[in-house]
This record gives C-alpha cells, sequence and structure tokens, in this order.
C-alpha cells in the first residue's frame, strides 16, 4: 500500500533534541519571500478569474466576471518593486533569505531570476503555479513537480532542493516527491519548531515546519500598522530567545513581496531586522542551511 499521511498528537513534547545549532546560537531564524506574482491564478493561464489573494483587492470580489485590472497590478507591484525592496533590505545588512519560488512565476521575470542566484538566496520550490494542489490529480500533480524542477534549473541555476505547497499539499504530495527524488526536506508542515524526520515509502524523509503566524499575511487580516508586525514578530522572537538558552528552537518569518514590499510595511520589517542583529547568539540562515544541519547533526536513527 502506497504511503499516506498520518497524524502525529505527540512529536517531541517535553524532551525536544538539542538542535546544535552552529556556534551555540540560541536560535535559527530563517526569512522567506514567498516569489508568486506571475504563478496565481488568471485570465491568462486559463483560470478564468483574477487572483485577489493576498492584495488591497482581497476580499472584495469586485468583479462577477472578466478580469480585475486592479488586482493584476497589485500582483505586478510585488514583482516590479516589493521583490526590490526586500532584497535591498537584506543586502543592506548582509543577511540570507529563502525564496519560496513558484517556477512560472520566476521565468516570467529572469531579471529577478538573475538577481537571486547572483545574491546566493536558496529557492524552495513553491509549485510550478500557485495554485491548489490538493485539486489536482495524483498524474497533473506528478507532472507540476516535473516541470517546477526543470523550470527552477533553467531559470536560477539550480534544481530545488525543498518544497512547499501553496494552500497545503494534496494527499499525495510528499509521496510524489519521495518518489520524484532530489529533494532534501519539504516544508508541508505547521507542526513543529524543530525539524522532524518521517518515513515515506520506507524511506526517511526530513521536514521542515513552516509558520503562518510569524508572517505578513496578518497585513490582509487583522493588522492595520508596521509597530504591530513588528511587536508581533518581537515578542515570537523574544520567547524563542530566551527558551533557547536551554532548548534552541527554530523561527521561521514569511514575507510577501506585494504586501510587505509596499514602504508602510517594509519599515516594520526593517525594525525588526535590526532589532535581530542587536542580539548574540542568532542563527539567521537559509533554509537549506538548517535542513543540512539537521540531517547531519540528527540524522534519521
Amino acid at each position: 500500500m502506497s504511503w499516506t499521511p498520518e497524524r502525529d498528537f505527540i512529536g517531541y513534547a517535553d524532551h525536544p533534541p538539542q538542535a546544535k545549532w552552529p556556534n551555540g546560537a540560541r536560535l535559527a531564524l530563517n526569512f522567506v519571500m514567498n516569489y508568486e506574482e506571475g504563478s496565481e491564478p488568471s485570465f491568462q493561464d486559463g483560470e478564468g478569474y483574477t487572483e485577489t489573494g493576498l492584495t488591497e483587492a482581497h476580499g472584495f470580489n469586485q468583479l462577477d466576471s472578466g478580469r480585475d485590472l486592479a488586482a493584476e497590478s497589485m500582483f505586478e507591484y510585488g514583482s516590479r518593486v516589493g521583490f526590490w525592496r526586500l532584497v535591498r533590505l537584506f543586502e543592506e545588512r548582509n543577511l540570507p533569505m529563502t525564496v519560496f519560488g513558484c517556477a512560472l512565476a520566476l521565468e516570467r521575470n529572469p531579471h529577478a531570476a538573475q538577481k537571486i542566484r547572483e545574491a546566493g538566496y536558496d529557492v524552495c520550490c513553491h509549485g510550478w503555479r500557485w495554485i491548489k494542489h490538493f485539486e489536482l490529480s495524483e498524474e497533473e500533480e506528478r507532472e507540476h513537480i516535473r516541470k517546477a524542477i526543470a523550470s527552477l534549473e533553467k531559470s536560477v541555476g539550480a534544481r530545488p532542493l525543498g518544497w512547499y505547497c501553496r494552500y497545503g499539499p494534496s494527499q499525495n504530495t510528499r509521496r510524489l516527491l519521495h518518489e520524484e527524488g532530489g529533494f532534501l526536506y519539504d516544508s508541508d508542515s505547521y507542526a513543529d519548531e524543530l525539524p522532524f524526520w518521517q518515513i515515506v515509502e520506507g524511506e526517511p524523509h526530513l521536514v521542515v515546519p513552516y509558520s503562518l503566524t510569524n508572517n505578513d499575511g496578518k497585513y490582509a487580516g487583522w493588522m492595520g500598522n508596521s509597530d504591530q508586525w513588528f511587536n508581533f514578530l518581537k515578542d515570537a522572537f523574544d520567547m524563542l530567545y530566551a527558551e533557547g538558552a536551554t532548548t534552541p528552537k527554530m523561527m521561521s518569518v514569511g514575507l510577501h513581496m506585494r504586501l510587505v514590499g509596499h514602504p508602510a510595511r517594509a519599515v516594520g520589517l526593517q525594525r525588526f531586522l535590526d532589532y535581530v542583529m542587536s542580539h548574540d547568539d542568532v542563527w539567521v540562515t537559509r533554509r537549506c542551511d538548517i535542513a543540512n544541519h539537521w540531517a547531519k547533526t540528527h540524522p534519521f536513527p
């Protein structure tokens, strides 16, 4: 019988492993820039509607039919302006980050793809398209995985080592990633603050969990300004940093170019980056580095 997901309500419980982050860091901190603009559901790619998610148009349902040109341009802002603002903030501080890259989106902006290559950001595949994987058939999803790998090899010069679905995986996703091979990890879980192993088709598979909590998606919900977002991230960081004196964990911060890429929101990120840099014993790193460290330091038993 093929592998299927099983729920685990226990995890590490009250005995989490000692992460042993490099140089004895209290916290491994990973910033993720979601590069989705140009791969979202759209008229040009056959969905018959305009995606409005995580934009100022979200929730308004402005058009019952036809293209929503306002929402389209909000996505375009992300790749035209927001991307470059976020890159600048990280380059000014010589900080690394991970790109959750939708393959088709990066194909459509070779300038951004080149910058990602030059900056040394690792690209965790965010799918071929920014769509719902759980609505794909098994064969369709298998083909999407293959197309995404081939596309990213061309656009950013390397195959992806990680995978993360938009909206959530299907019941087949992890098994299909294992079948395809070449992946170091996936991030299709929100279940922990440390990486963990699963057995997939009889072999070990590493999961590096993500977070929608420390995420600028809050700006599309109840959060209104950069002070609120900065303090939200600061509170999470402060607790994890304090706990890290005895049990170091990891923290993921999710960024969207069309959200936090706007000036009034980006200033909150800017403040948080400077706050993080005022602390010792923090490992700001890429997602592939966390996965490689875990595989080496905590290999499957």
